[in-house]
């Protein structure tokens, strides 16, 4: 219990501090302290999963089961943001949320060490600790260097596809063990996306390559970083790319592919992104866009699909994007052509 008489200081509100100034007449008074939490907006960023899919989750399964605070906000606890952390993650490698939204937090880091054993990649070990090491000592400058000497020794596409995915597996690791915290995490996504936006800018774009790549995300998804790497796995092979960068309305989808007259519509959706939600939004899509366009589906989420989608081409890894882009050359002609 506090009591606050006529005096400042910071306090909770809708789960962000502020500097307010209470007054209370009779010292007698108490007030509650607030328990401390998270505000599903913070919860969000801290996790990566979308406050829509968090909601959906505490209806089907029960879990979060976050408080209300006195304006009826919910407010996630510590232990449960640690959870939610860890659920996301083994989301990232495959694994269906309801298999395991009801397991226990060290139930769940033993199922992700046991994942990360299973799924060792060619990444040299130094080249992990390394960046590791990096991000810890908060050296942007050399990081940005390291990732600079790898695009310039590797080529672009051997970058992403031999790097970079395991790179991300590593740091996404960490960031699940407690390692690394999310601004370091940021870091390192941010140092990525420069390094690949630096290397896909030295090639040459002309309006003439063949085929056009409109990429962007559906709304409510945030990750956009799996779009840059398949932008920088096409420009290499001619593919003119244009990129709407996240969180795109559909209606504004339909009207940019017809707008740059796109040969391909390419989606990208994480393993958090609601399959019901994606498969219904392709669904749409198909139904909206002439159909010589093609739409390739790609990402974590696509794997869950255990069904062909009419009319959608799915991308379950990088590499399949380059394979994806062959075939439409080999059997398609451009929207544009002629």
């Amino acid at each position: 219990m506090i009591v606050l008489d006529k005096r400042s200081e910071w306090v909770h509100i809708k789960g962000s501090l502020r500097y307010c100034q209470y007054s209370v007449q009779d010292k007698e008074q108490a007030v509650q302290a607030p328990a401390p939490g998270f505000n599903i907006g913070a919860v969000e960023r801290e996790t990566g999963l979308s406050k829509d899919l968090l909601r959906m989750w505490e209806r089907r399964y029960g879990f979060p089961s976050p408080a209300r605070d006195r304006a009826g906000e919910r407010q996630y606890a510590p232990d449960d943001v640690s959870k939610l952390r860890a659920i996301k993650r083994l989301m990232d490698i495959g694994m269906r949320p309801g298999k395991i939204v009801h397991q226990t937090l060290g139930e769940l880091n033993a199922l992700a060490d046991a994942r990360s054993v299973v799924r060792r990649d060619d990444l040299a070990p130094p080249l992990g600790r390394n960046l590791l090491d990096l991000l810890k000592n908060h050296d942007a400058a050399a990081l940005q260097q390291l990732l600079a000497q790898l695009v310039m020794r590797q080529g672009l596409q051997q970058f992403v596809l031999e790097t970079v995915t395991p790179l991300n597996r590593t740091v996404g690791d960490a960031w699940m063990r407690g390692e690394l915290q999310v601004f370091e995490e940021h870091l390192y996504t941010e140092q990525v996306q420069v390094a690949l936006r630096t290397a896909i800018n030295a090639f040459p774009r002309t309006a003439t390559g063949v085929p056009r790549v409109l990429l962007t995300t559906f709304p409510n998804e945030q990750h956009g970083l799996g779009l840059l790497l398949v932008e920088a796995l096409l420009v290499p092979e001619g593919a003119h790319c244009v990129s709407l960068g996240t969180q795109t309305p559909i209606d504004d989808i339909r009207r940019a592919a017809i707008a740059h007259r796109a040969d391909i519509l390419a989606l990208s959706f994480s393993g958090a992104f609601p399959l019901r939600s994606a498969v219904d939004g392709v669904d749409l899509l198909r139904g909206l866009l002439p159909p010589q366009v093609t739409i390739w589906a790609g990402g974590e989420m696509t794997r869950r699909v255990r069904r062909t989608i009419p009319g959608i081409v799915l991308i379950p890894d990088l590499a399949s994007a380059i394979q994806a882009l062959r075939s439409w050359r080999a059997h398609r002609v451009p929207v544009h052509a002629g």
